[in-house]
């Protein structure tokens, strides 16, 4: 069996595992519901409710994340460059995970002075909602998600960090992260449910908006890890921007 052969029945065999998860889970809720409607107490039929809800939104991501990989695959990922400012498109997505990660604290910690980058936003939103969620998925529930700015390499580039409290990430395991269908394999990520895309597509994605992305991960004592990832995307006006550095 060819490389490409093995590599198409792996993904097929996820998907086909991360699909009938959350299809199972909606068929069976939505069953209990229908044939027990009048046996179920209104906080049972609300927890019901949620848990259709969850799962929907799991298969939406996961179809997403996978049309998101067959058009990086073949090379159809369209890009529109425009001049985009970092902190709104930030909000933007912070104020929808809040709704769907009600007990954790994201943090916004951008500069005013941030200077704009050049991007596709759709495609830059999708970047940051993947790293968001994904610290959100792996931190710490007591621990903040903080997402910061930074100006680096004289202002060509801007640097968006998201940073979080949680499992330990080995040097090793950088770049493997990064690649296709690769999890961590810990006692938290057993538990909680990925396809292991979101990592690979967003890196596919910065680097087609001709930027690079990185992590690192720190032991702070008492066993806890800081992990921060590191976005680094080309600013819209460098003239602005040195301009605005001397400012600071």
């Amino acid at each position: 069996m060819s490389e490409i052969e093995k590599n198409y029945e792996d993904f097929i065999s996820t998907v086909s595992h991360e699909l009938r998860t959350p299809l199972t889970s909606i068929r069976g809720f939505s069953q209990t519901m229908l044939s027990s409607w009048d046996k179920l107490d209104d906080e049972s039929k609300k927890r019901f409710l949620k848990i259709i809800e969850d799962q929907s939104n799991r298969l939406i991501n996961l179809v997403e994340n996978m049309l998101s990989v067959t058009r990086i695959s073949g090379g159809r990922e369209n890009l529109i460059f425009k001049e985009i400012n970092v902190k709104p498109v930030v909000e933007t997505v912070v104020s929808i995970l809040k709704n769907q990660y009600k007990n954790k604290n994201f943090q916004i910690e951008i500069n005013e002075k941030t200077p704009p980058i050049l991007a596709d936003k759709d495609k830059f939103q999708q970047i940051i909602t993947n790293l968001t969620e994904n610290a959100a998925k792996y931190g710490d529930d007591t621990s903040p998600i903080t997402i910061s700015t930074e100006f680096c390499r004289n202002c060509e580039f801007v640097a968006i960090k998201i940073s979080n409290y949680g499992i330990e990430i080995k040097k090793e395991d950088y770049e493997r992260i990064f690649t296709k269908f690769s999890r961590i394999d810990n006692p938290l990520t057993r538990k909680v449910q990925g396809s292991g895309l979101g990592l690979y597509i967003t890196k596919n994605l910065v680097e087609k908006m001709n930027g690079t992305i990185g992590v690192e991960c720190k032991a702070e004592g008492s066993g806890r890890f800081l992990t921060q990832f590191e976005v680094l995307l080309p600013a819209a006006d460098i003239e602005k921007q040195a301009r605005a550095k001397c400012n600071l």
